[in-house]
């Protein structure tokens, strides 16, 4: 998974509380949207905790599958959580991507590409990469107004600290609509260039089980939580708590949305 300035990722159990539990149950989405063929050969660019790569191997029927992502961190806390002999690992960017003979069947890439300095660049290294006739397929999740927790929590933030808006995933993705997904793949000429959006729910047993993983320094929210004084990060959470609905029985019900696209090498 590529990182920017404060995102702090490469931290894989942090982030698997904060971000992973969530990707697996996307994870499972896309696939079901992707409808793979059996017994294909696959590459995941930003493997981060495993998520898709999990998926990938108990729903898709893989032969193969090569993860790899530019922490090298993130690479072997994958390889402890996904231990299953089809599937090898490599540190390595998105832009300078291992190769096979005849190349992959599918090339996936799971909630990495808007963190990507030069997108147009990583999908040009997939295409050259990916079989002709072979499948290429993304997804990221729709931050503007579509991941409900991240939502309530950078109003919060901003509402006491307007600064805080440059951290935002809203506004420094909101320009990553299913549109610009699509037109990415089809600039990089790809060809039956199609598109989706994934909702899916986003349950916590519990305000301490919402308000937890922001602890854990993973990721831009919980970069922000770290840099506060204690004060201000008893206002924050004591100001959550209040926001968020919950239950009889204390649960939050939420939900996220993942926007997918995906797209054909030529012939």
């Amino acid at each position: 998974m590529s990182e920017t300035i404060g995102d702090r990722w490469a931290q894989g159990d942090a982030y698997e509380a904060y971000m992973g539990r969530w990707s697996r149950v996307v994870a499972r989405e896309f696939l079901a949207w992707l409808a793979p063929e059996p017994a294909g050969h696959w590459l995941e660019v930003g493997c981060g905790a495993g998520a898709l790569t999990s998926s990938v191997c108990s729903l898709a029927e893989p032969a193969t599958v090569l993860a790899t992502d530019r922490s090298a961190s993130f690479v072997e806390y994958a390889r402890t959580v996904v231990e299953d002999p089809r599937v090898s690992y490599v540190a390595a960017p998105a832009e300078a991507l291992p190769t096979r003979a005849g190349g992959f069947d599918v090339i996936v890439s799971g909630l990495v590409l808007n963190f990507i300095a030069e997108p147009a660049a990583a999908l040009r290294a997939m295409r050259e990469r990916v079989r002709p006739g072979g499948v290429v397929a993304a997804f990221v999740w729709d931050y503007l107004g579509g991941v409900e927790f991240l939502a309530h929590f950078w109003a919060e933030a901003v509402a006491s600290e307007p600064g805080a808006a440059t951290l935002d995933e809203a506004r420094r993705f909101e320009a990553w609509t299913l549109s610009h997904l699509t037109s990415l793949f089809a600039e990089a000429e790809f060809a039956g260039v199609e598109s989706a959006a994934l909702t899916v729910p986003t349950g916590f047993a519990g305000f301490d089980d919402y308000w937890g993983p922001f602890l854990g320094g993973a990721g831009p929210a919980p970069t922000y939580v770290a840099s506060l004084t204690e004060a201000r990060r008893d206002s924050l959470r004591e100001r959550l708590r209040a926001r968020l609905k919950s239950a009889g029985d204390g649960s939050i019900s939420l939900r996220a949305r993942a926007l997918a696209v995906r797209g054909a090498a030529p012939e």
